[in-house]
């Protein structure tokens, strides 16, 4: 009878412990899809308002397409602060702790967006309206740099063995909920509000709603604890006294090959999004709502494709994965030019589908790719600063570029640039993979 008691208690306390496992598995799940989820949204709002009213709004008037481009360059700015959010949101992420970094960086995402919302015009107050629309979109940028590889560390950081690439994935589900979500939310002001009525007070909605998902989002990240491995990782041997000087001296090759290959994902994405958005709504003249439905329906299969890949990437690795997504966006990036060319919409959401699906396999692997580039003490700045620093390469010039391209020699080579940059992330997958 003893000895069954015994046999007993043990397998209902092995019960606990799976179901305890099983509970804070769902807890870091729903952390680091809801964080992330967050400040994508509000990452992505200003790069749907940049292509659609930010121009007029915000930056005296020469021409549309001038308006244009200077609107595209304040969504640029962010990328340039992103790597600097990287190093210090690192920083501390690898000294102190995954938890209390990540809602750090939430909040100054979350009130540099809030603060947009209450903005005054070009009209109301001259040459400070820009000024400060660029500050707060740097602000922007330097949350949004400590996030990513904080809420990949937590995903992967407490997965189960050979789960780490679907644990990865959830992080980056994020970007396509925070796109639908915006978006979505600018469809449907669009479709309920006259173009007067948008352009005087509505696009300032998506920003002032944000503060409500920002609270959500900290109310989930304040229940969680920190990641075993930098746990024990910390109680081994103390953090590296300045962990960015550390990766620079002894990691610079990864941290350089990392930085490469994450450049295809935001080539593609910006490209699909915020570039499409725009000529499709000022060059194709276009209706808003019906351009930002088709975006809406071409974002479902990024959001497949992440889910896809992180099964695949388990199942092979990630950088197979990776390879593959970059060889197909090389491809595909020959004909989004004359795809977009033809005005139709039939198929500009067949282009725009078949890339954002390519978008799913060039960045639903990087949660698991980046952090297995750097030793856990110094994962946060690691992969934050490849992550970012690919965001420059990739994405900031991406809307910019293509829109020159179009002044200089028509639609038909703006896919070249997602070519190239995903020729440069085969180059940085190639060496990482030789390690």
């Amino acid at each position: 009878m003893a000895t069954g008691a015994v046999q007993a208690v043990e397998a209902t306390s092995d019960d606990m412990g799976g179901i305890g496992a099983m509970l804070r598995h769902k807890r870091v799940l729903a952390a680091s899809l809801i964080g992330t989820a967050v400040e994508f949204y509000d990452f992505y709002i200003y790069a749907t308002a940049a292509s659609l009213v930010f121009g007029p709004l915000f930056f005296p008037a020469s021409s549309p397409s001038a308006q244009l481009l200077a609107a595209y360059g304040s969504l640029a700015l962010a990328f340039f602060a992103r790597p600097l959010g990287a190093a210090v949101f690192g920083h501390y992420g690898d000294r102190i702790g995954r938890k209390a970094t990540l809602v750090t960086s939430l909040m100054l995402m979350g009130g540099s967006t809030l603060a947009i919302g209450f903005l005054p015009t070009y009209q109301s107050i001259g040459w400070w309206a820009p000024l400060i629309l660029c500050a707060l979109r740097f602000g922007q940028g330097l949350g949004l740099g400590g996030e990513w590889g904080g809420a990949a560390l937590l995903a992967v950081e407490n997965a189960p063995p050979g789960w780490r690439a679907r644990f990865g994935m959830f992080p980056q589900l994020g970007a396509p909920v925070g796109f639908l979500a915006a978006n979505g939310l600018f469809l449907i002001l669009g479709t309920f509000l006259t173009d007067q009525d948008f352009f005087a007070w509505g696009w300032r909605l998506p920003f002032l709603g944000s503060a409500v998902l920002v609270l959500l989002g900290l109310w989930i990240r304040l229940k969680l604890t920190e990641t075993p491995e930098f746990s024990a990782a910390r109680a081994e041997t103390p953090p590296p006294a300045v962990p960015l000087a550390t990766l620079l001296q002894s990691h610079l090759g990864a941290a350089v090959a990392g930085t490469f290959a994450c450049a295809a994902c935001f080539a593609v994405y910006y490209i699909a999004t915020a570039f499409a958005l725009g000529y499709g709504t000022t060059t194709l003249k276009i209706d808003r709502e019906t351009f930002l439905a088709i975006q809406l329906g071409a974002i479902l299969f990024m959001a497949l494709s992440i889910v896809i890949a992180g099964w695949w990437a388990d199942r092979s690795s990630p950088t197979r994965v990776l390879v593959a997504g970059c060889i197909g966006t090389v491809l595909m990036g020959v004909i989004f030019g004359p795809a977009m060319g033809t005005g139709q919409l039939l198929p500009i959401f067949l282009i725009l589908s078949l890339a954002l699906l390519l978008m799913g396999f060039v960045y639903g692997p990087l949660g698991a790719y980046l952090p297995h580039l750097f030793p856990v003490q110094l994962r946060y700045t690691g992969a934050s600063f490849a992550f970012n620093l690919g965001g420059i390469i990739g994405g900031a010039m991406a809307p910019i570029v293509a829109t020159w391209l179009i002044q200089v020699q028509g639609v038909e080579l703006v896919g070249l640039y997602m070519s190239a940059a995903a020729a440069l992330s085969l180059i940085g997958l190639w060496f990482t993979s030789r390690k």
